[in-house]
């Protein structure tokens, strides 16, 4: 298996597994773990898509790990505050 294949699988696992925990109320949009998931998964998805040189991948997913940098951030914060 190619390894950024393996790599992008990792990371578009990572993205599911949120987006799943979330769905069934496991887990709030709001918490550490699920910004977490959302940003380390979207970065490790987007470093695979800059080894296969698919560059509409690369920037749909650094925004995302943006915008869960920024969720991440939020939730710590909050944590911080208790």
């Amino acid at each position: 298996m190619d390894h950024s294949i393996l790599i992008g699988s990792i990371g578009v696992s990572l993205l599911l597994l949120a987006f799943i925990l979330n769905l069934f109320k496991w887990i709030p949009s709001d918490s550490l773990s699920y910004t977490l998931m959302n940003f380390i998964g979207a970065s490790v998805a987007g470093y695979a898509s800059i080894l296969i040189d698919f560059i509409p991948f690369v920037i749909l997913e650094f925004f995302w790990a943006s915008i869960g940098l920024v969720g991440v951030v939020k939730a710590a914060w909050r944590l911080l505050q208790k």
